[in-house]
Protein backbone atom coordinates (compact mmCIF):
# COMPACT_ATOMS: atom_id res chain seq x y z
CA UNK A 1 0.00 0.00 0.00
CA UNK A 2 1.43 3.37 -0.97
CA UNK A 3 1.74 6.30 1.43
CA UNK A 4 -1.59 8.12 1.84
CA UNK A 5 -0.91 11.84 2.24
CA UNK A 6 -4.41 13.29 2.63
CA UNK A 7 -6.20 14.10 5.89
CA UNK A 8 -7.90 11.10 7.47
CA UNK A 9 -11.03 10.92 9.61
CA UNK A 10 -10.72 10.50 13.35
CA UNK A 11 -12.18 7.26 14.69
CA UNK A 12 -14.42 8.06 17.66
CA UNK A 13 -16.66 5.84 19.80
CA UNK A 14 -19.63 7.03 17.69
CA UNK A 15 -17.94 6.24 14.34
CA UNK A 16 -15.99 3.08 15.20
CA UNK A 17 -18.60 0.70 13.73
CA UNK A 18 -18.71 2.68 10.47
CA UNK A 19 -14.93 2.36 10.03
CA UNK A 20 -14.89 -1.30 11.09
CA UNK A 21 -17.50 -1.98 8.40
CA UNK A 22 -15.45 -0.12 5.80
CA UNK A 23 -12.41 -2.22 6.74
CA UNK A 24 -14.53 -5.23 5.69
CA UNK A 25 -15.72 -3.37 2.57
CA UNK A 26 -19.26 -3.10 3.96
CA UNK A 27 -21.13 0.19 4.21
CA UNK A 28 -22.81 0.36 7.61
CA UNK A 29 -25.27 3.04 8.70
CA UNK A 30 -26.78 3.68 12.13
CA UNK A 31 -30.44 2.83 12.64
CA UNK A 32 -32.59 3.73 15.61
CA UNK A 33 -34.04 0.61 17.19
CA UNK A 34 -36.96 2.60 18.61
CA UNK A 35 -38.29 4.28 15.44
CA UNK A 36 -36.25 2.69 12.62
CA UNK A 37 -34.76 5.96 11.35
CA UNK A 38 -31.49 5.57 9.46
CA UNK A 39 -28.98 8.34 10.14
CA UNK A 40 -25.64 9.56 8.98
CA UNK A 41 -23.46 11.13 10.40
CA UNK A 42 -23.15 8.71 13.36
CA UNK A 43 -24.28 10.10 16.72
CA UNK A 44 -25.43 8.96 20.12
CA UNK A 45 -29.07 10.02 19.96
CA UNK A 46 -31.71 9.61 17.28
CA UNK A 47 -32.62 13.02 15.82
CA UNK A 48 -36.17 11.78 15.11
CA UNK A 49 -37.29 10.34 18.44
CA UNK A 50 -34.46 11.02 20.91
CA UNK A 51 -33.77 7.33 21.61
CA UNK A 52 -30.26 6.20 22.51
CA UNK A 53 -30.98 2.64 21.31
CA UNK A 54 -28.88 2.28 18.16
CA UNK A 55 -27.82 -0.52 15.85
CA UNK A 56 -25.67 -0.66 12.72
CA UNK A 57 -27.08 -2.09 9.50
CA UNK A 58 -25.49 -2.91 6.17
CA UNK A 59 -26.91 -0.83 3.34
CA UNK A 60 -26.84 -1.47 -0.40
CA UNK A 61 -24.15 1.10 -1.19
CA UNK A 62 -26.21 2.19 -4.20
CA UNK A 63 -27.58 5.65 -4.66
CA UNK A 64 -27.55 8.79 -6.75
CA UNK A 65 -25.78 12.11 -6.86
CA UNK A 66 -27.85 14.57 -4.84
CA UNK A 67 -25.58 17.62 -5.18
CA UNK A 68 -21.92 18.64 -5.45
CA UNK A 69 -19.51 21.52 -5.35
CA UNK A 70 -16.27 21.89 -7.27
CA UNK A 71 -13.06 23.04 -5.60
CA UNK A 72 -10.80 24.97 -7.96
CA UNK A 73 -8.30 25.75 -5.23
CA UNK A 74 -6.53 23.26 -2.97
CA UNK A 75 -7.60 24.06 0.58
CA UNK A 76 -5.03 21.57 1.87
CA UNK A 77 -1.60 20.95 0.29
CA UNK A 78 -2.42 17.26 -0.21
CA UNK A 79 -5.13 18.15 -2.75
CA UNK A 80 -2.99 20.28 -5.09
CA UNK A 81 -2.77 17.55 -7.73
CA UNK A 82 -6.54 16.91 -7.58
CA UNK A 83 -7.95 20.34 -8.47
CA UNK A 84 -10.48 20.80 -9.80
CA UNK A 85 -12.30 18.11 -7.80
CA UNK A 86 -15.87 17.63 -6.68
CA UNK A 87 -17.12 17.06 -3.16
CA UNK A 88 -20.33 15.16 -3.72
CA UNK A 89 -23.43 14.46 -1.66
CA UNK A 90 -24.71 10.99 -2.48
CA UNK A 91 -28.21 9.99 -1.45
CA UNK A 92 -28.27 6.26 -0.80
CA UNK A 93 -31.26 4.23 -1.99
CA UNK A 94 -32.11 3.91 1.72
CA UNK A 95 -32.49 7.73 1.96
CA UNK A 96 -29.35 8.64 3.91
CA UNK A 97 -26.96 11.23 2.45
CA UNK A 98 -23.15 11.06 2.58
CA UNK A 99 -20.47 13.58 1.62
CA UNK A 100 -17.93 11.75 -0.52
CA UNK A 101 -16.04 11.68 -3.81
CA UNK A 102 -16.81 10.08 -7.16
CA UNK A 103 -13.66 8.26 -8.24
CA UNK A 104 -14.32 7.73 -11.93
CA UNK A 105 -16.03 10.91 -13.10
CA UNK A 106 -14.76 14.43 -13.62
CA UNK A 107 -16.80 17.33 -12.21
CA UNK A 108 -18.09 18.04 -15.73
CA UNK A 109 -19.59 14.53 -15.97
CA UNK A 110 -21.66 14.80 -12.79
CA UNK A 111 -25.39 15.38 -12.86
CA UNK A 112 -28.15 15.29 -10.28
CA UNK A 113 -29.64 11.82 -10.14
CA UNK A 114 -26.53 10.13 -11.56
CA UNK A 115 -26.59 6.49 -10.35
CA UNK A 116 -23.57 5.55 -8.24
CA UNK A 117 -22.35 2.67 -6.08
CA UNK A 118 -19.87 2.44 -3.24
CA UNK A 119 -16.24 1.44 -3.66
CA UNK A 120 -13.64 1.35 -0.94
CA UNK A 121 -10.25 3.05 -0.99
CA UNK A 122 -7.60 1.48 1.23
CA UNK A 123 -6.05 4.67 2.60
CA UNK A 124 -4.16 2.97 5.46
CA UNK A 125 -4.38 -0.38 7.21
CA UNK A 126 -6.75 1.27 9.74
CA UNK A 127 -8.80 3.58 7.51
CA UNK A 128 -10.69 2.35 4.46
CA UNK A 129 -12.64 5.20 2.85
CA UNK A 130 -16.08 4.75 1.27
CA UNK A 131 -16.16 6.53 -2.05
CA UNK A 132 -18.43 6.13 -5.05
CA UNK A 133 -18.20 5.30 -8.74
CA UNK A 134 -20.66 5.46 -11.60
CA UNK A 135 -23.04 2.52 -11.43
CA UNK A 136 -21.78 -0.42 -13.45
CA UNK A 137 -24.50 -0.02 -16.07
CA UNK A 138 -23.12 3.50 -16.77
CA UNK A 139 -19.59 2.32 -17.48
CA UNK A 140 -18.56 3.35 -20.97
CA UNK A 141 -21.39 5.86 -21.35
CA UNK A 142 -20.57 9.56 -21.40
CA UNK A 143 -22.81 12.07 -19.65
CA UNK A 144 -23.64 13.65 -23.03
CA UNK A 145 -25.24 10.35 -24.13
CA UNK A 146 -27.72 10.31 -21.24
CA UNK A 147 -31.12 11.90 -21.67
CA UNK A 148 -32.07 13.65 -18.44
Amino acid sequence: MSQYNKPLPQITPQTRELWEGCRKHKLLIQRCRACGTLRHYPRIMCPSCGSWDTEWVKVSGKGKVYSWTVAHQAFHPAFIDDVPYASVIVELDEGVRLVTNIVDASPEELYIGMPVEVVFEDATSEIILPKFKKSSWLQGISSSQIVR
